[in-house]
């Protein structure tokens, strides 16, 4: 603190907030873009996510409409994909580069993909130390200050909030593989035409930046933490 301002938010926080801002107006604005262009083929949200399926040989998933704007995804527990409104009928370019990313998840899981079975087995601790890891280096922190037998419990409320930012770590390489499922596919199967797949690509491109700036944010909070707990602690 300096002042009673916290530099390390300044430095560290504020900036990843910005970055991930910024990535989130830009993918909205190129889904915005890519959802008013037509594909030639007529293809659907829904028909090219059946279409990934296809390719994977993977019969025991469904496709289902979901309300929302951006609100697609794939449950693995009960094996449905989600499209959204924008997607699931509609025969754009963008809804066509989503719904792919998304059956592209249910190739991962298919073929038991090592950073996504990594992130679902963390997910248990991971909720755990979003909730307790802070609390838990604070009570430290200040209980320090009476005796140092309790300085445990910073290191352990550090380690559980660690695998906020290990979470966001292993999902980045399952989201960017997810997107290069789907490209593949469709450059192979010819859902897009030549021309409309760089639409599709700036899509899935811009979606994967949002994930970038999410790590970069829980990066940032937990060198914060770490700092504000143990170094200033020694001073």
């Amino acid at each position: 603190m300096l002042y009673g301002i916290d530099i390390y938010y300044i430095l560290l926080v504020i900036p990843a907030v910005v970055i991930a801002l910024i990535a989130q107006v830009k993918v909205k604005s190129t889904y915005k873009k890519y959802s008013k262009v037509l594909n030639s083929r007529g293809v659907t949200g829904a028909m090219a996510a059946k279409a990934i399926l296809d390719y994977y040989g993977i019969t025991d998933v469904s496709i289902q409409g979901i309300a929302g704007s951006l609100t697609d995804n794939f449950n693995p527990t009960s094996k449905v994909i989600s499209l959204s409104e924008g997607v699931f009928n509609n025969s754009t370019v963008a809804a066509v580069g989503i719904a792919c990313h998304e059956a592209g998840h249910a190739a991962q899981h298919a073929d038991n993909y090592k950073p996504i079975m990594i992130r679902n087995s963390i997910i248990p601790v991971c909720n755990i130390g979003s909730t307790l890891g802070l609390p838990l280096a604070i009570i430290g922190f200040f209980l320090c200050q009476y005796s140092q037998i309790f300085e445990f419990l910073i290191y352990v409320g550090l380690a559980l909030y660690a695998f906020v930012f290990l979470f966001h770590l292993v999902t980045l390489p399952t989201e960017i593989d997810a997107s290069r499922r789907a490209i593949r596919v469709i450059e192979e199967t010819g859902l897009l035409q030549q021309d409309e797949i760089g639409g599709a690509k700036k899509v899935l491109f811009a979606a994967a930046m949002t994930y970038v700036a999410s790590m970069l944010v829980a990066l940032a909070n937990l060198l914060r933490f770490v700092i504000r707990f143990t170094g200033n602690r020694r001073r």
